[in-house]
């Protein structure tokens, strides 16, 4: 009987060995997945709405394959304002790759949110300050194209301490 017991715990032990091999692999393919990186430009004149952001691919293997990018108006404090979800516009990408960006490359779009704030922005300039937004992206998993990523980055508010402005990413 305890050349059973014994027996089974070593079963065991095995089956677990063998869930932690590929838990650990599954994780470490799942954290070498690109995922884009943002910036933005500094706000010199005009809207805080309307400045250029840039996306980077800084993975050194992977492409992101048919990159669609997403702004989103996360919350206004002080405001009623919604959430708010639009499609980036005037979204660039190098000529090589219309639709996504090779391992390396940047590319530049403009988040529409002066459409969706509409008469908001004329009645409350300081409206951008109390800002927070962040971009979604939905791209091709690498190597398995059939399957979709959806990555959501930091959250990004307007620094007006720096000087010229710029859209900076939460701490």
């Amino acid at each position: 009987m305890a050349r059973g017991g014994v027996q089974s715990l070593e079963q065991l032990a095995r089956a677990l060995v063998v869930i932690a091999i590929v838990a650990g692999a599954a994780t470490g393919l799942w954290l070498l997945r690109p995922t884009p990186t943002y910036s933005s430009e500094d706000v010199t004149a005009g809207s805080p709405f309307d400045v250029t952001f840039r996306v980077e691919n800084k993975d050194a293997w992977f492409t992101l394959s048919n990159l669609k990018i997403s702004c989103v108006l996360a919350q206004v404090r002080a405001s009623t304002t919604a959430p708010a979800l639009v499609e980036a516009t005037n979204v660039l990408f190098p000529a090589r790759n219309a639709s996504g960006l090779e391992p390396g490359e940047s590319g530049t779009f403009t988040c529409p949110f002066r459409a969706v704030l509409g008469h908001q922005t004329k009645d409350d300039p300081g409206i951008a300050t109390r800002a927070e937004i962040y971009f979604r992206s939905e791209y091709d998993l690498p190597l398995f194209d059939s399957f979709r990523l959806t990555n959501d980055s930091a959250r990004f508010f307007l620094n007006t301490r720096v000087l010229p402005p710029r859209w900076a990413s939460k701490p």
